[in-house]
């Protein structure tokens, strides 16, 4: 198969879908307008298409020409509710944005379902493409999976993979490495609660402001002294909230932060200690406290064997140069990290940040300004491609 040059036939066409998509973003679990797109992307197709009961998924089910295993490869489909600056000239314009670069991923994989596809009676075996809307916070890989995802042809994959566009790498790179790719993401909510009053009468009251700060600070002491350096965490506060009226103080006070974790024994110790030390500091200062840590995202763990293979498979499909062995796991979190958890495979970095951006300047993935450049459309298609084959033909 001459799948890049293949891919570079279809790129013209993705480059049309791809700024259909990213004109109408949406967001959420359910993206009507983004369905019907991909639907309509994937007709005429040979594929076996089913849609998910509780989410707009998309699941096409390509079987080849002779038994063999299932691969399943994805692209979520979903945008950000950011307004866009961009000044393209197919910029959304409905208060949302593809600010992540979804548009790609699902473009991708739309053009990867052509060209296997188009290979269908040399394969020996079945490809899930699965198309997946809720990637922001919202887990729709895990309504995907509750839902039959993993037995979509009869058997579980054998392997998995995805890949994701970084507006901050140089175009066209790919950037992997075995275990840890990518942190857990899970979210710490604390309510405080005092006894309100008169902003001028602190001592009639118990105030629940100086202890929400108090705990803003303590969060940041407590990753330097309980924390292992060898197993980071990143605790961000990002929400803070007490009061209305200036002159009032309030009877609660709230805080709420994003935590990342590389390991599930250190989320562990943080669903135990943290609203430990929230509840500890509140006590002090005669409050009381509601304070949980809810998780969100597992930590994302490439398979080291699935892993070794893509880095392989990538570096001779595009060059050596191209494929990046990542030092160090990334602090963002995926929800591809629940199919990985099911099916052992890679999630992999693909660069996209456009020529006429320096490094130094380039705008990270969710800024309202930040632009992909969809040159990649065809070399993301081409290796989630070849990704498939090196599973489905025989040897």
């Amino acid at each position: 198969m001459e799948l890049v040059s293949e891919s570079r036939e279809l790129q013209a066409g993705l480059v049309e879908l791809r700024r259909e998509l990213h004109r109408e973003p949406e967001v959420g679990l359910v993206l009507p307008r983004t369905q019907a797109t991909v639907m309509d992307a994937i007709a005429g197709l040979p594929l076996e298409v089913t849609t998910g009961n509780e989410v707009t998924s998309v699941v096409g089910v390509l079987r080849g020409g002779a038994p063999g295993p299932t691969v399943l490869l994805r692209g979520d489909m979903d945008a950000l509710p950011v307004v866009e600056e961009t000044g393209l000239d197919y910029a959304a314009e409905n208060g949302n944005m593809h600010a992540c670069g979804h548009d790609l991923h699902t473009t991708g994989l739309v053009g990867a379902a052509r060209l296997l596809s188009a290979h269908r009676e040399e394969l020996h075996g079945n490809v899930i493409f699965m198309f997946q809307p809720g990637e922001e916070g919202l887990g729709g890989a895990g309504y995907m999976v509750r839902e039959g995802l993993l037995e979509a042809t009869g058997d579980k994959p054998v392997a998995a993979y995805a890949l994701h566009v970084w507006a901050q790498a140089a175009k066209g790179t790919f950037q992997l490495r075995p275990g840890t790719m990518m942190a857990s993401s899970n979210q710490l909510h604390i309510t405080v609660r005092g006894k309100g009053g008169h902003g001028s009468m602190p001592a009639t009251t118990v105030d629940p402001v100086p202890v929400v700060a108090e705990l803003v600070l303590a969060l940041q002491a407590y990753t330097t002294r309980r924390v292992s350096v060898f197993d980071p965490v990143v605790i961000t506060v990002t929400q803070l909230e007490a009061g209305v009226a200036i002159n009032v103080i309030p009877n609660t006070a709230r805080l709420g932060a994003t935590v990342r974790t590389l390991s599930d024994a250190m989320l562990d110790q943080l669903t135990r200690e943290l609203p430990a030390l929230a509840e500890q500091i509140a006590a002090a200062h005669g409050c009381t406290v509601d304070a949980r840590l809810n998780p969100q995202y597992p930590v994302t763990v490439n398979d080291a064997g699935r892993t070794e293979e893509t880095i392989q498979a990538l570096s001779g499909l595009f060059g050596a140069d191209r494929v990046e062995r990542l030092e160090n796991p990334l602090m963002g979190a995926e929800d591809f990290s629940m199919v990985l958890r099911e099916v052992p495979g890679t999630f992999a970095m693909v660069g996209a940040r456009p020529d006429d951006v320096s490094a130094a300047e380039a705008p990270s993935n969710h800024s309202s300004i930040v632009r992909f450049d969809d040159a990649v459309l065809a070399d993301q298609a081409a290796a989630l491609a070849h990704l498939a084959t090196r599973h489905l033909l025989p040897t």
